[in-house]
């Protein structure tokens, strides 16, 4: 069978998408290997079914990170052997372009998101215009790819011409049941801690808040976050619990009251997302507050799993949340609604089109045309 290499600049033991594709692919027969970064804080990798790889950086952040990353991801690409290169987001896209068209094998791009339109990309002009370079430059030459709902598939027809499958964030079955702790009801966040997630009104949101709030998670806003809960005064309410194994929160999320889905609405790809953690908190059975935004109000209106919000104001927050606390015949309704939505939105039903799509691109054969560098 063919070998397929992944590649992400995060540490893969949090990175739920790619080990559900590479063991979904593994079980299919082919034979890959997932390769990130490794960090002072990464945990030893556990065996899987697919082979994996870190990459150590001297530099820890910045762009000199992102350099030294891809400079190493390149020449480690060069030395292994691989039958296609299939890069994930942006910040590892260049590496696998190069070490396709010297190798002369196939490619493929995985858009978790629009990535030139997150709030901390486009609040910054130069990395802004850098990021859109990469991007002009390099997505049109990935004839093959996919990402994870159909705005960003549209957006990147209209933008280079592409026609990208869409592979949604959606979780493995699971069968573990809600038992939230109805004395001591607190809200779960899980998720990157970026900027953009409307911390900044979620914090302060949670002195009105008759329960308390666990973030699991880190990001470039984590440090930010601490400041908040110190000036909010809400350290008896809020806790930053930091990164946990996947497996581990699949068994932390049910035990949750209910959980909070926010983006601020500052750029394309907050107010198109379609995060992991809104089918995550689904497959838990978990009751969440949700921004109203054309994906997250598409799946909604058809499973009605989520309290929908037009905003994410402070007030707005906290009075949703109230709501899920005191309503008892609503906060069982979306309950047992998550419940039933989870026999369809699961990944066992979603991971027939990545094994569609790797047959398919094996099956064509052919290179894309004028695949040279220039």
């Amino acid at each position: 069978m063919k070998n397929l290499t992944f590649t992400v600049i995060n540490d893969i033991t949090y990175d739920q998408r790619m080990h559900r594709i590479c063991n979904t692919l593994a079980n299919a027969g082919y034979h890959v290997l997932l390769i990130g970064r490794k960090l002072s804080s990464s945990h030893p990798l556990v065996i899987q079914s697919y082979k994996q790889k870190r990459l150590p950086c001297f530099f820890k952040k910045g762009k000199l990170m992102y350099v030294e990353y891809n400079l190493r991801l390149l020449f480690y690409l060069l030395y292994i052997s691989s039958d296609c290169y299939c890069a994930i987001d942006l910040d590892t896209i260049l590496p696998n372009y190069f070490a396709s068209v010297i190798k002369r094998k196939k490619r493929v791009y995985d858009a978790h998101e629009l990535f030139t339109e997150q709030k901390e990309i486009v609040t910054r002009r130069s990395i802004h215009k850098f990021w859109l370079q990469v991007e002009k430059f390099a997505v049109p030459r990935f004839i093959n790819g996919y990402t994870v709902n159909d705005f960003i598939a549209t957006e990147f027809k209209r933008r280079y011409g592409v026609n990208y499958a869409v592979v949604r964030n959606l979780p493995n079955r699971s069968h573990y049941q809600p038992h939230p702790d109805k004395k001591s009801p607190f809200i779960i966040y899980q998720g990157a801690v970026n900027e953009g997630r409307s911390f900044e009104t979620l914090i302060p949101a949670m002195k009105k808040v008759n329960a308390s709030l666990k973030i699991y998670g880190h990001g470039n806003f984590f440090d930010e976050v601490a400041n908040l809960i110190i000036k909010y005064k809400v350290e008896d309410k809020v806790e930053l619990k930091g990164l946990v194994v996947p497996e581990e929160l699949r068994k932390i999320t049910p035990t949750a009251f209910a959980a909070v889905m926010l983006f601020e609405d500052k750029g394309l790809n907050q107010y198109h997302s379609l995060a992991n953690r809104f089918f995550d908190y689904i497959m838990a059975g978990v009751p969440q507050v949700c921004v109203s935004y054309p994906e997250y109000k598409a799946i909604n209106d058809k499973y009605r799993v989520a309290c929908l919000i037009d905003n994410t104001n402070a007030e707005t927050i906290s009075s949703a949340l109230n709501n899920l606390l005191v309503n008892d015949v609503y906060y069982n309704t979306l309950q047992q609604n998550c419940l039933k939505a989870r026999e369809e939105l699961n990944w066992q039903s979603e991971e027939k089109i990545i094994i569609a799509f790797y047959k398919k691109i094996f099956n064509n054969g052919r290179l894309p045309p004028g695949d040279k560098l220039k």
